[in-house]
């Protein structure tokens, strides 16, 4: 009797562990297996690290399963009210928010929380509500809406200041105004745009906003202050030629040259340790990623589901491009992760949710009325 009880609760629980699409989860368990070997290397110094990560790893892993259970339904119904949740945090920080090292993007509620961070999933979901709301019905005016919904959120986090993630937010946006179907002329008519506005903003910019864009044009010009970080990060990735140097036999590392390399720098120490074939692999890893995501939102059965799973699968590929563009000196420095590799809870958190939205588009892609 207790045997098919047992056998009859595995039964009722069986579903919610078959959740995970098979080639997503590989994925993802390849590249953060890396990014532990790799941390074991550049955290020999940070004691802890490793099994900090690990804890990180596992919540974000129940983060994913929690998401991956969660039908499309039910998150097109969520999108409006996360949104809304959203901005109302990013008002709340702008009113009275903690600050740390001169920016104020933390709320203390018994710990601090950055919102910011929830606008990386809360915008795709909004927009792609949205654009959902107004399917065969969409015109230029929708885009000019849908602008605005995108401008609020990051004017605020522009305000606490925070570049990076106001730059994630405003690309996991556009993607959604993307492929919703804005035209190119709308498209090179924003660029355009934003083009000439650069003389305004660059007035807008603080001090070390400025500092950062000019030491990417020449870190020469202060090789020992703002342009150290972008120097020593280019010899490393340098000196690891073809094959690299070794796991574990880094020196750029393991003489503490290379700042943040536990978090946004790791990228350099794989690449001393690893070299171009290391390198190679990881982009292969990235590329299957990509794919993947770009796949299930081919088969993806309705507009909100496709600009869904299109948009969170494209906020993967600019982590690793903005990343990667910043640690080799092509881009500013601005504090952008290499995803599931860098230490840090808040933004594998984000990941893992946006990878379990994945997993629940294409688990209930045939439930799903179009």
């Amino acid at each position: 009797m207790r045997f098919n009880e047992r056998r009859s609760l595995g039964r009722r629980l069986k579903p919610y562990f078959t959740v995970f699409d098979g080639p997503l989860a590989i994925i993802l368990f390849l590249l953060l297996s890396t990014g532990i070997l790799t941390l074991s290397s550049a955290g020999a110094d940070f004691p802890g690290r490793v099994e900090g990560q690990l804890r990180n790893i596992l919540l974000a892993f129940v983060i994913m399963w929690a998401a991956a259970n969660v039908p499309p339904q039910t998150l097109l119904r969520l999108a409006v009210p996360v949104y809304t949740f959203g901005v109302t945090l990013l008002i709340c920080v702008f009113l009275f928010g903690v600050i740390k090292k001169g920016a104020r993007r933390w709320l203390h509620i018994g710990f601090d929380i950055q919102p910011s961070e929830i606008m990386k999933i809360a915008m795709p979901l909004m927009l792609a509500w949205y654009f959902q709301s107004r399917a065969g019905l969409i015109k230029w005016q929708s885009f000019a809406v849908a602008a605005a919904l995108l401008g609020v959120p990051v004017v605020l986090i522009l305000k606490q200041p925070d570049l990076g993630t106001a730059l994630m937010v405003t690309a996991s946006g556009f993607y959604v105004i993307f492929l919703a179907g804005l035209s190119w002329k709308m498209l090179i008519g924003l660029v355009v745009a934003a083009g000439a506005s650069l003389p305004v903003a660059w007035s807008m910019m603080h001090d070390y906003q400025r500092e950062r864009v000019m030491t990417l044009i020449d870190p020469t010009t202060d090789p020992l202050g703002k342009g150290f970080h972008i120097i020593q990060s280019t010899i490393a990735i340098g000196s690891g030629g073809v094959t690299g140097k070794g796991y574990m036999k880094g020196t750029q590392a393991y003489l503490e040259f290379i700042p943040e390399r536990t978090t946004d720098f790791i990228f350099s120490v794989y690449s001393e340790e690893f070299g171009l074939v290391g390198n190679l692999i990881l982009l292969f890893l990235y590329l299957l990623l990509i794919g993947r995501g770009l796949m299930i939102a081919a088969n993806a059965p309705n507009l909100f589901t496709r600009l869904l799973a299109g948009a969170i699968t494209m906020i993967f590929f600019t982590y690793a491009f903005v990343n990667m563009g910043m640690v080799s000196g092509i881009l500013p420095v601005v504090g952008v992760p290499l995803p599931f590799m860098s230490y840090g809870g808040t933004a594998l958190f984000t990941l893992g949710l946006g990878s379990g939205i994945l997993m629940s588009i294409q688990r209930h892609r045939k439930l799903v009325q179009t």
